[in-house]
């Protein structure tokens, strides 16, 4: 008989992790603290710190410290402050079959929560990432296949977040069960393809799918029920292997550029092809896209905040032909002025590719044409991004891009102390995992 997800929750142990399991969960830790780092000199994260200080004081769950600030708030108020600091910049780690991100609500969630325990270790916090992550993608495949609607990841995050929470809280099976129902039910259902279309600070929704985890977890625990969460009661299909599957395994990705995943593959191409050739961006008059259908929706040629830097396709790619590459200085208000990239992107065309919208299910493919300024043509190959789990980035890439974004933020000492500890972070004791939540929940 399939196992329940409340039962593989409940009864789930450290020890009956895979080493892949692991594997990912480290480099997933060190890959959304860097962006974490470089997320909380944004506006979007001040912003939202406000908000969730004036919504969410410390309480009797105990005080929790907001991801790379330590203002104090409760659990919930430092999950939202965490989550929005995460999604204010669009380089943490994804799902591809999702269309989307547990990390950006998991790791603000369960580090709050770890931040009101004084006997964490590590081996707990990775108990419950692996149980936050592995729900969150289940129910959000089952989502994705039984809702006729795109939503946003915190639809689904916050189930998997409900439940790994109420397994930390020592809830019973049956709470667990309930919290997830709670949290779907209160989840944000949010339209993803608004904010590609209109993009602003809603981003992916994990600003509210974090918190509503946390609260239904705590509502769980007190006797509040709200079962069943129909994803994952309602779509077996989704579940049947779970326990002897890890879909955390085969569906993390990482993203070499801070944007929408949908325009890594054309990125990568117009890269490959400007590097191949030895073609510098005045040789470029025109550039053709030819994508799936959803990145041809993603905003443009001229983004005028980062919100629409994140959701644009024209613009990066632009960017990388210019600059030949897409770092935190591709953030900045003086790139989105920049005149040669401004040219680039100008001059490139998104062609809506039914092929490659056929067999985007599971990957998202693209291929790029160069066209210099004397008619040469230059046209790579259709691909997918670097950073799946059949093309993945090395540990050396992760650790380039982590300190890209966090030695700016927390000097280079403390960005390597980060680094060693998450890198082996299920093996620390609560004394060196306490270190790490220092280190992380404090302010730059």
């Amino acid at each position: 008989m399939p196992l329940a997800f409340h039962d593989f929750a409940h009864d789930l142990e450290y020890d009956q992790l895979p080493e892949q399991v692991l594997t990912v969960l480290r480099r997933s830790f060190l890959d959304t603290m860097g962006v974490a780092a470089i997320g909380s000199t944004t506006e979007m994260a001040a912003i939202a710190r406000q908000g969730a200080t004036a919504l969410f004081g410390a309480g009797s769950a105990g005080a929790a410290r907001v991801l790379m600030d330590g203002t104090p708030l409760s659990p919930a108020g430092a999950a939202m402050a965490g989550a929005f600091t995460i999604d204010s910049v669009d380089a943490h780690d994804g799902t591809s079959p999702c269309k989307g991100h547990a990390g950006s609500a998991v790791f603000p969630a369960l580090l709050a929560f770890a931040d009101t325990r004084q006997d964490m270790r590590g081996s707990d916090f990775a108990l419950l990432l692996a149980i936050a992550y592995e729900v969150s993608y289940r129910a959000g495949l089952a989502q994705h296949a039984s809702c006729a609607d795109y939503h946003t990841s915190g639809a689904w995050t916050a189930v998997g977040v409900a439940t790994a929470l109420a397994r930390g809280l020592d809830a019973s099976a049956d709470a667990i069960r309930q919290a997830a129902g709670i949290a779907e039910y209160h989840g944000p259902r949010s339209q993803m393809m608004r904010c590609i279309e209109h993009p602003t600070m809603l981003r992916d929704g994990v600003g509210w799918g974090a918190p509503t985890g946390v609260t239904a977890a705590y509502l769980a625990q007190a006797g509040f029920t709200g079962a069943p969460a129909l994803t994952c009661e309602d779509a077996p299909a989704y579940w049947n292997d779970l326990g002897t599957r890890w879909r955390l395994i085969e569906d993390t990705h990482y993203k070499p550029y801070p944007c929408c995943r949908w325009a890594h593959p054309s990125i990568d191409a117009a890269r490959d092809l400007m590097r191949t050739n030895n073609l510098t961006h005045g040789n470029i008059a025109k550039v053709d896209i030819k994508t799936f259908h959803y990145a041809t929706q993603l905003a443009g040629h001229r983004p005028r905040t980062p919100d629409e830097f994140a959701y644009s396709i024209a613009f990066p790619v632009a960017a990388m032909i210019v600059r030949g590459q897409l770092g935190a200085a591709e953030l900045t208000n003086d790139t989105l002025n920049d005149p040669d990239i401004l040219r680039i992107s100008h001059a490139t065309t998104l062609i809506d590719d039914a092929h490659l919208t056929k067999i985007s299910a599971g990957k998202r493919w693209a291929q790029v044409t160069l066209t210099t300024t004397d008619g040469t043509v230059y046209a790579s190959a259709p691909r997918t991004p670097r950073g799946d789990a059949d093309d993945p980035l090395s540990d050396t890439e992760i650790s380039d891009k982590f300190h890209l974004f966090t030695d700016p933020v927390k000097g280079r000492d403390q960005a390597h102390r980060i680094e060693q500890l998450c890198m082996r972070f299920d093996s620390l004791k609560a004394e060196a995992f306490s270190e790490l939540l220092d280190l992380l929940l404090s302010p730059p």
